[in-house]
């Protein structure tokens, strides 16, 4: 059919002498007659929906007067993101111009609102009835609820026609259309409209309100009815009027001009003119500006419903104009007719109990039984899982917007790394106590970590010695200090008040003692009546002062050390262990036997692994090792159970965490 339109446009040219061509409405034809149009220099104007950038170059006399539709893309994308669907099913025609420009637009609206597309389902033009039936029985298997559907009004009103057969125009099922079906909405009739009923679709919008398209619309229904007498609806479309507009440009650049080819090319390239009936007529770049509003419309009863509008910059409104309110989603527009009629939104997708579960890998051998609780009853032959890890993992399923059968099966080895080998292989996904690391990459992909991160240096913790806690409350430096100053005061008293008290002269030894006296004695009493000198009494009033604040703040201390019990790490770092050459721990199956000898360097006889809190307290008490390396989620389970037997020594090294893990080839 496509050659036959290639030989048409030559017989134009050759036989008619046309000199300019208006018409092909899809990519296929338009390609067919480029070639000759820039060959013989006659202006094409092509009403396809796409027009690709590079076509300007290689046919200059090629021309897109049909405005580009890609942004009704965006519009889709906010229908979907405006009932929170996260899933979409694209029908599409098989034929390149429906496919090139369409499907990269879609996708990368739907990821900017956090939507993808489940699958593509492509049908053929001339697809049989069998074939439309099949491709839609498939569907029904699906969980995805959502359609957009994007081919020729002759093959959508076919599929909509089957797809009422199957009785997927009923509730819980949402079909979005694409301006190409929608813009043709008005001229179905009313038997085949019927099987449409609920199908939401974006429209080109058209300005109806002005007088030359009140003309034009008169005119167009008189000759319509005259040439199509048995057609009942005669309104014209957005293709009558881009056809339209297509002919008025070449009459305007006709016009005053006497040659033609190049110069009518240059004519039709510089139009500008802001009365057309489909919008605003200007070219850059051999084509007309793009649609940026369409609207929006509902199938109901024998017609449509207006819903409202959508605009590239302001999104969703039910008016337009200088005062409409704009919303990025629809919600606020008229009430959706869903098919079926029911008065709730669907949900986009339903439990499909056929489906391939996800297989969840379970680690059985977790010593740590509040992240991971794996029990098999023998009696009812089943598998229990609890926990922390998968209750988490339950209810996130249960959150999400679409419908996700999974099934948990438990994994018998006690290595992690051989777990999340398995993932691709024997799993999907694995839920449990798994640590988040790099080399862990390699076979899966991590969630974001559900617990705290980091790795926990845990040793016994001993009591601080109290019987010479009397000295504690201050460092040597200051109890030095204390003496001299003690000292020096009485020294100071006795030399200013010598003179005056004959009681502090005699022998050298004698002195001293009384000398040692003064300096103690001025601790606790101002001696005011005894001293004679107002220099030593100012001496000691200051020594007081200082004295006074000294032994509050050093019973203050004794109080709250004897009062609060103080308990020490027995071992204060990595490099201490090194040092003594001493024995460590690490949890059963973690990456930390790795990690301990190659980052660390621990000497690989010097570590022992250990399944849980209570191996680990009799590890400690039997002195097989001085400390344990554990994840701090795991080293806190510790602590919690015995926290007067064990603490934390040194920094918490940045590493791990719990985490969620896929297969990295699973669709999100």
């Amino acid at each position: 059919m496509h050659a036959c339109f290639g030989f048409t446009g030559l017989d134009l040219i050759n036989t008619l002498k046309v000199e300019a061509i208006v018409g092909p409405q899809t990519w296929e034809e338009v390609s067919l007659v480029a070639d000759i149009c820039t060959d013989k220099q006659i202006p094409i104007l092509s009403l396809a929906d796409t027009t690709p950038e590079w076509t300007a170059e290689k046919w200059p006399f090629l021309l897109g007067a049909s405005h580009d539709n890609s942004a009704q893309m965006k519009a889709i994308a906010g229908i979907v993101q405006s009932w929170n669907w996260h899933q979409v099913t694209v029908i599409h025609e098989e034929v390149g111009s429906w496919t090139n420009g369409f499907m990269p637009d879609l996708h990368d609206s739907l990821r900017e609102v956090g939507a993808e597309i489940s699958q593509f389902v492509g049908l053929s033009p001339f697809a049989s009835s069998d074939s439309l039936s099949r491709e839609l029985e498939n569907l029904e298997k699906e969980q995805c609820r959502v359609f957009v559907v994007h081919l020729s009004l002759p093959l959508a009103v076919r599929l909509f026609e089957m797809a009422k057969k199957l009785k997927m125009m009923e509730k819980d099922y949402v079909w979005i259309t694409t301006h190409h079906i929608t813009s043709l909405v008005h001229s179905i009739n009313a038997s085949t409209i019927s099987s449409m009923q609920g199908v939401v679709g974006v429209k080109s919008y058209l300005s109806e309100t002005g007088q030359r398209f009140q003309d034009f619309s008169s005119r167009f229904r008189k000759r319509f009815r005259r040439e199509n007498s048995e057609e009942e609806n005669n309104e014209p479309g957005i293709y009558a009027v881009q056809a339209y507009d297509a002919i008025w440009t070449i009459a305007r650049a006709f016009k005053g001009s006497k040659r033609r080819n190049q110069e009518l090319l240059e004519r039709v390239l510089q139009t500008d003119f802001d009365q057309g009936l489909s919008g605003k007529v200007q070219f850059n770049n051999h084509k007309v500006a793009p649609t940026q509003m369409f609207q929006i419309i509902n199938v109901a009863g024998k017609s449509y419903r207006e819903l409202g509008f959508w605009s590239t910059e302001l999104g969703f409104s039910e008016t337009i104009g200088k005062h409409a309110a704009h919303s990025s989603l629809m919600n606020d527009l008229e009430q959706v007719l869903w098919p079926g009629g029911p008065r709730y939104t669907p949900r986009g997708w339903t439990e499909v109990t056929r489906s391939k579960p996800l297989l969840v890998g379970v680690p059985s051998k977790s010593g740590y039984k509040e992240y991971v609780k794996v029990e098999y009853n023998q009696s009812r032959n089943s598998t229990s899982f609890d926990g922390l890890a998968i209750q988490l993992f339950e209810e996130t399923v249960r959150r999400l917007p679409f419908y996700l059968p999974y099934e948990f099966v438990a994994f018998n080895d006690i290595s992690y790394d051989n777990l999340v080998d398995q993932i691709g292989k024997t799993f999907d996904a694995v839920v449990g106590d798994v640590a988040i690391v790099a080399s862990r990459y390699k076979h899966a992909e991590f969630s974001h970590p559900f617990t705290e991160t980091g790795l926990m240096l845990i040793v016994p913790a001993r009591s601080s010695n109290k019987a010479w806690s009397f000295i504690k409350p201050f460092t040597k430096p200051m109890w030095a200090s204390i003496t001299f100053i003690t000292l020096y005061n009485g020294f100071v008293v006795w030399l200013i008040e010598r003179p005056a008290h004959p009681e502090l002269r005699g022998s050298m030894l004698h002195q001293i003692g009384v000398m040692l006296w003064l300096s103690f004695n001025t601790l606790f009493s101002l001696q005011g009546g005894k001293l004679h000198s107002n220099l030593s009494r100012m001496s000691v009033v200051v020594w007081l002062f200082v004295a006074l604040v000294v032994i509050q703040t050093y019973t203050a201390n004794l109080t709250s050390m004897l009062t609060v019990q103080r308990l020490e790490p027995s071992v204060t770092g990595v490099d201490e262990l090194l040092k003594s050459n001493a024995a460590v721990g690490y949890c059963s199956g973690s990456y930390l036997e790795k990690y301990l000898v190659e980052v660390l360097h621990f000497p690989p006889a010097n570590i022992e692994h250990y399944g849980s809190a209570e191996e680990y307290a009799q590890a400690f008490d039997k002195e097989e090792i001085a400390a344990a390396f554990i994840g701090t989620p795991l080293a806190k389970i510790l602590l919690a159970k015995y926290c007067k037997k064990f603490m934390q020594a040194g920094p918490t090294f940045s590493i791990g965490g719990f985490g969620f893990v896929r297969d990295i080839y699973i669709s999100s």
